[in-house]
């Protein structure tokens, strides 16, 4: 069986919070990331979601290296990230690409979408030849569904609509022919109309070039299309974990069941009754004892509140953190 490309281990990624001193007491922690495993395989897209703040973002940032993890392991095809610093990182992250949330904040507006396209081939120190660059710039754009890339090379960002924008920024990921594309909420600034254009777009790239695809969301509507598997993050923990049909229809761990009763469906007779949670999100820097959702979930028993479940296989095929899933 081959290996996985992406093989995460025990990650924790934690921020202080307070000044450490021998004067003052321990500093706390934001615990943004705590004790996460799992894989991701050659040509596979995992959808990883969760409400605002659970830490979805920091956990992609960790893999990219941009935020350093405070334990645990990643290993990006055979090769150890948080052992890499400084020019070895910047090789390995030619293989690991970013499409940000917000293509009117990530695209330099003083710049022109060939110049955008072209500047991590540039960083990078590739295709220095001007005609290798330009030509490896059309073929992205094209990748990206830009055509023809001749009416937009010279365009500013402010020329363009939304979903041109983030059509920009997947084919300035693209251009470097990256193994692994970390897709953070590719889809939330744009209309509803536009949405499918471009998750359509991920799982064509997905097919046709064999990437790997990280896809970050907190809508579980817009995952079918892209994702082969969920992985369902609270609270900086993945608490489920399976094939995307699995998850969707057959979910076990209650906060995914709360995640997908809000679910817009098209049918109203498919609807689902709505799970209302149980106050707020606890905080990160104080997590209660035993399971870190028990205080917000509709079915916690005591046991909840003194144990702490692992994530276990189930006869689904899949598994949870859940002590009654």
């Amino acid at each position: 069986m081959a290996s996985p490309l992406v093989a995460v281990r025990n990650l924790r990624t934690l921020f202080p919070v307070g000044a450490h001193s021998v004067f003052r007491a321990p500093a706390t922690f934001v615990h943004a990331v705590d004790d996460v495993t799992f894989d991701i395989d050659e040509g596979e897209a995992l959808a990883l979601v969760g409400e605002s703040g659970c830490g979805k973002s920091t956990l992609a940032l960790t893999l990219l290296g941009l935020e350093r993890p405070t334990t645990g392991s990643i290993d990006f095809a055979g090769q150890e990230m948080t052992a890499l610093k400084g020019s070895e990182l910047k090789a390995a992250r030619r293989n690991m690409q970013m499409i940000f949330q917000d293509p009117y904040e990530s695209l330099n507006p003083l710049m022109r979408v060939g110049e955008i396209v072209a500047e991590p081939l540039i960083v990078h120190k590739l295709a220095n030849a001007r005609s290798d660059r330009e030509a490896r710039v059309r073929a992205a754009l094209e990748a990206a569904g830009l055509k023809p890339p001749e009416v937009y090379l010279e365009r500013y960002p402010y020329q363009l609509s939304g979903g041109q924008r983030q059509r920009v920024a997947i084919a300035a990921a693209l251009v470097l022919e990256p193994r692994l594309l970390l897709a953070d909420e590719p889809v939330s600034m744009l209309d509803v109309s536009i949405r499918a254009e471009i998750i359509n777009l991920l799982a064509e790239l997905k097919q046709t070039r064999k990437i790997s695809i990280l896809f970050i969301t907190h809508d579980l509507g817009t995952v079918t299309a892209v994702a082969d598997r969920i992985a369902v993050m609270y609270l900086g923990r993945i608490v489920e974990l399976g094939r995307t049909a699995d998850v969707l229809t057959q979910p076990r761990h209650p906060y995914t069941k709360a995640l997908l009763s809000v679910t817009p469906a098209p049918n109203p007779r498919l609807r689902k009754e709505r799970i209302i949670l149980k106050g707020e999100t606890p905080d990160p820097t104080r997590l209660p004892g035993g399971c870190r959702f028990a205080p917000r979930c509709p079915v916690a028993q005591p046991l909840c509140l003194a144990s702490d479940p692992p994530l276990t296989a189930l006869e689904t095929g899949h598994t949870a953190a859940c002590h009654f899933g």
